[in-house]
């Protein structure tokens, strides 16, 4: 299933979503124009479990939620951020939507090294404070739907999904497979421990970092 977009419309500009975009595309065209040395790079500055917290590797903590493994990775991530990052930030307001999307992406970070320590790969992409957002998301607007590409046998069919079904569909695929991957390396590169401590995260932050000048649930129409 591919979302195209939601059915909530906001009422401020996403600058934070926008610019948080913006940053991973130029990183990632960073990352394209080093050729070889891209590799590298990523190594040094992605998320490696074993060697978190030794010798003060703990900055990619931060600086893997701007890295992609490659474009697909950074469409996908970006989609997501698309649809559900602007209704997100319209909520918490900017600062506190910058704030929501660190400490998720922080707390994935921990969710894969906690629950695949001795890993040397390192993990890069934005897909971990994403989940965060989705799971802000998921609390926040639950009465709103998520216009979605649909596979049926060889048809693509255009359908509305509940937000709360699509996102909860998600979450335990997420989680299915994260079980599964315990271990082992995660299963064809994907951390999906960290998607499922991302999302955690946000079903708690959003709460909690929610302006209390505003409904703590806003709903569709």
């Amino acid at each position: 299933m591919i979302p195209l977009r939601d059915t909530i419309p906001t009422e401020t500009f996403p600058a934070m979503t926008r610019l948080l975009i913006a940053a991973n595309v130029a990183m990632f065209l960073y990352q394209v124009s080093l050729g070889m040395a891209g590799e590298r790079f990523i190594y040094a500055h992605g998320l490696v479990p074993r060697r978190f917290g030794a010798g003060g590797a703990i900055a990619p903590l931060l600086t893997s939620m701007f890295l992609h493994g490659g474009w697909m990775h950074l469409i996908g991530n970006m989609l997501y951020l698309h649809i559900f990052g602007d209704n997100v930030e319209d909520r918490l307001g900017h600062v506190r939507f910058l704030v929501l999307y660190f400490l998720a992406g922080m707390a994935a970070g921990m969710a894969q090294i906690v629950t695949n320590p001795g890993s040397p790969l390192p993990m890069v992409g934005a897909s971990g404070a994403i989940a965060g957002v989705t799971g802000a998301y998921f609390v926040f607007f639950p009465r709103a739907r998520v216009v979605t590409l649909v596979p049926i046998f060889v048809f693509l069919q255009v359908v509305e999904i509940p937000a709360v079904f699509f996102l909860f569909f998600w979450f335990a695929f997420q989680l299915m497979l994260g079980i599964s991957s315990l271990g082992s390396e995660a299963a064809g590169g994907v951390a999906f421990w960290a998607h499922v401590g991302g999302f955690v995260a946000g079903i708690v932050l959003g709460p909690v970092l929610a302006r209390r000048d505003q409904q703590w649930i806003r709903t569709a129409q």
